[in-house]
């Protein structure tokens, strides 16, 4: 997968701040296929970025999958 193929699978990804927890962010990613994900992770520069976030980000391990089932961007499933 080239990073413009990636761009193109990747439908929304947001960064936010937890105003619960200061040292809080939660970043929400939706993908076209599950697939596209892992394929994304195997690019140069997204191993790049994790590695630089990975000492800033308190529980990285932690994760939930969802299934969107609609909202404003998404494409219809």
């Amino acid at each position: 997968m080239s990073s413009a193929a990636a761009r193109r699978c990747c439908l929304s990804y947001v960064v936010a701040r937890d105003p619960a927890n200061p040292d809080a962010i939660w970043v929400t990613e939706v993908w076209d296929r599950q697939e596209s994900h892992a394929a994304s992770l195997h690019l140069p520069a997204v191993q790049a970025a994790i590695a630089k976030a990975r000492p800033l980000i308190a529980g990285f391990d932690n994760h939930t999958v969802t299934e969107p089932v609609g909202g404003h961007g998404l494409a219809p499933g």
